[in-house]
């Protein structure tokens, strides 16, 4: 069976040093000081992308003029094993979306300390602690790592770049065990900690306008995966539930808490020649204790259907339906307009994407694709802060290209 070859990159190179994978431990292994230097591994990667929308803008004004060139992703990432059961691994990111130029400040995307409990031929257990990048869906832990995604975009109504700080990693500690089986493999994870939140997440709650500050709560975080016949089949069920305390500097809004668990049902087929994906997700968000902003209980949902298909060694063509609604008792968005709250079309979004790639080389990655999307329901606010004056149907092109070593 041949899978993807951005699957196969992201298990030989990027979780290994995630998540310390059990190929590096299956054997014993003694290291001396010269070896310890043996075990140490440097990646990076470079995109550089260029959007256009004919309506509203997305990741910088990308309806003005020959487009936006916000959307950037540097990445260095490293991983030394000074024993044979310990790995450290670190990486930093600067990644540009839109938004102000200080977003592309370097920052600690992933750094851990991997201890592995148990490893051998039948199972490995082990435990992880620091800076953890959430083990959600199919795509979270590599999203930034072009090479690793199917197409320029992941399918927005799963991977949120609107709030991705909130499910893009933890400062804590993770369990981890992985069991061969007779026709396949199991993997879970379970981690527990504090979910990242910047203000991503207070734009999108509306609560960046006021004086004060939502201070991230203890949360938790877990996935069962399961790759039957070498990854033929993989099936996935990833939860959280994320907590968070509003800190308010004023009498308005007052206190409050915020509260996120999604669930994540993740499907995957692959061939030699072509890959069928699919992902449907519930999420239920909680605001309560607030004065002056409404209290609420919504509960959204999200799907999408992809496929790909490979040709000609380092060809990849996409056609991906993805679907979002934020509350599925009000999926017109309707409701959410008749209460003055903003327009019908801010509250869903399907997006219809064709996608091409093309990897010359296996450092050098060239990508285009055509989103044409109902609803603005998962473009990030800072793009438009006035969503009162952005159109329902709206198109976009993007062109990319990404190195990586």
């Amino acid at each position: 069976m041949i899978v993807s070859k951005s699957f196969r990159w992201i298990e030989s190179h990027f979780i290994a040093a995630l998540v310390g994978s059990a190929s590096f431990c299956a054997s014993p292994l003694v290291l001396s000081d010269s070896g310890i230097m043996d075990t140490l591994q440097v990646h990076g990667f470079l995109s550089q992308a260029l959007i256009i929308t004919d309506e509203n803008e997305f990741f910088g004004p990308s309806n003005q003029g020959a487009g936006s060139f916000e959307y950037t992703e540097i990445g260095l990432n490293t991983s030394l094993r000074p024993h044979q059961d310990i790995l450290l691994a670190a990486q930093v990111l600067s990644r540009r979306a839109g938004g102000e130029s200080s977003d592309a400040l370097p920052e600690l995307d992933y750094g851990l300390i991997d201890y592995q409990m148990v490893s051998n031929q039948e199972r490995t257990f082990g435990i992880q602690l620091g800076r953890i990048k959430n083990p959600f869906g199919f795509y979270n832990q590599t999203r930034d790592v072009a090479f690793t995604r199917p197409s320029i975009l992941l399918p927005q109504s799963i991977y949120f770049d609107r709030t991705r700080s909130l499910g893009l990693s933890g400062d804590g500690v993770t369990l981890y065990h992985d069991e061969k089986l007779a026709t396949g493999s199991i993997r879970t994870q379970l981690g527990f900690g504090k979910a990242r939140i910047e203000n991503d997440v207070e734009q999108t709650l509306g609560l960046d306008s006021f004086p004060g500050s939502l201070e991230p709560g203890s949360s938790a975080i877990g996935q069962i995966r399961y790759e039957h016949d070498g990854g033929r089949i993989i099936t996935a069920l990833s939860t959280a539930k994320a907590n968070a305390d509003y800190n308010s500097y004023a009498n308005q809004p007052g206190n409050g808490s915020f509260q996120f668990q999604p669930w994540v049902f993740s499907f995957q087929y692959n061939q030699e020649l072509w890959t069928l994906t699919a992902e449907f997700a519930t999420r239920h968000l909680e605001l309560t204790g607030f004065e002056s902003i409404a209290n609420s209980s919504t509960r959204g949902e999200s799907w999408y259907l992809q496929f790909t298909r490979r040709f000609n060694n380092n060809w990849q063509w996409l056609v991906r339906y993805d679907s979002l609604v934020n509350n599925r008792d009000d999926r017109s968005g309707k409701s959410f307009e008749a209460r003055g709250l903003g327009p019908a079309h801010s509250q869903f979004a399907d997006d219809l994407t064709f996608g091409l790639q093309w990897t010359p080389h296996p450092q050098v990655m060239l990508a285009g694709e055509y989103h044409h999307v109902d609803g603005t329901g998962w473009w990030p606010n800072q793009d438009n802060s006035e969503s009162k004056e952005t159109s329902r149907r709206w198109n976009m092109v993007l062109f990319q290209l990404s190195l990586r070593f």
